[in-house]
């Protein structure tokens, strides 16, 4: 098993509106120390929407630090303390003006841990109604239904690059399997 690192120093070199960068001077096992530059997170859900028929709501939306637009699950940043379920609601209605009747969990990766925090927390979120939501200001959504097949398609097709998209709609396809 991995011994664990432990910090001995830590600076803020930039502390932002989502995200803050550090860097932490960190003994190693062994006696020997390094630093580790860490952009700090609050984490995040990532929802799979799926209708009654089958179709996946994917949103289109420009993402500047991709330079263009890309086709993803919804998603939003957690609060602090909020719990990820509770996100995941708030980002249905934000995002796709909609509530789940059912969510559930498909498990929770982080998104680089060589250098970051962030953690995404998974749901499919099914048996969708109609739902009131404050769209963030900042934000210009597309909605685009696609069939999960297809959407899962347009993953092996290089059509869909966002990572949270490819998990989420990977775990969602298994799951519809059985």
């Amino acid at each position: 098993m991995a011994e664990p690192e432990r910090c001995l120093e830590s600076q803020t070199l930039f502390e932002g509106k989502l995200l803050k960068v550090r860097a932490d001077r960190v003994a190693l096992p062994g006696g020997r120390e390094s630093v580790r530059e860490v952009v700090a997170h609050p984490g995040a859900v990532a929802m799979v929407p799926i209708t009654d028929d089958g179709q996946v709501v994917l949103i289109e939306q420009w993402r500047y630090a991709a330079g263009g637009p890309l086709l993803e699950i919804p998603a939003g940043t957690l609060e602090p303390n909020e719990e990820p379920a509770a996100c995941a609601a708030r980002e249905l209605a934000e995002e796709i003006g909609c509530r789940a009747g059912h969510l559930e969990p498909l498990g929770a990766f982080f998104v680089a841990p060589g250098y970051s925090s962030e953690r995404i927390h998974l749901f499919l979120a099914t048996h969708l109604r109609p739902a009131e939501g404050d769209p963030e200001e900042d934000e210009n959504i597309e909605q685009i239904l696609k069939p999960l097949d297809e959407a899962v398609a347009m993953v092996r097709d290089g059509q869909i690059e966002d990572a949270k998209t490819i998990i989420g709609l990977l775990l969602a396809a298994e799951r519809s399997r059985g």
